[in-house]
């Protein structure tokens, strides 16, 4: 299946504890089916001290399920994501507007 939501994609949070945030992808795991989105889902990680880092309490994101996640369109309103053939190429579309994503 193709990927409706890229890394780089500005996505609002539908669902669990950041319901509400909106944050832009780091990064997409499509196999589990999960991105990491900046600022959205932090949690705390105990960072050991080495000669080159310090050490101690590190947030990090955590990956968040894609179903949790809608794109943001133009508008800043949030909305799904369908494709559609232009000419000869293939091109994602914001299913609210009917505006293309990326071209």
């Amino acid at each position: 299946m193709a990927a409706k939501l890229k890394k780089g994609d500005k996505v609002v949070v539908l669902a669990g504890k950041d319901k509400g945030k909106t944050g832009e992808i780091l990064s997409v795991m499509p196999k589990s089916g999960k991105a990491v989105v900046r600022g959205v889902n932090i949690a705390i990680r105990h960072q050991r001290q080495t000669q080159a880092s310090k050490g101690g309490r590190v947030p990090q994101e955590m990956p968040i399920q894609l179903s949790n996640l809608a794109f943001l369109d133009a508008n800043g309103k949030a909305t799904r994501v369908g494709f559609r053939i232009d000419g000869d190429k293939k091109v994602r579309f914001a299913k609210t507007t009917g505006g293309v994503i990326d071209g």
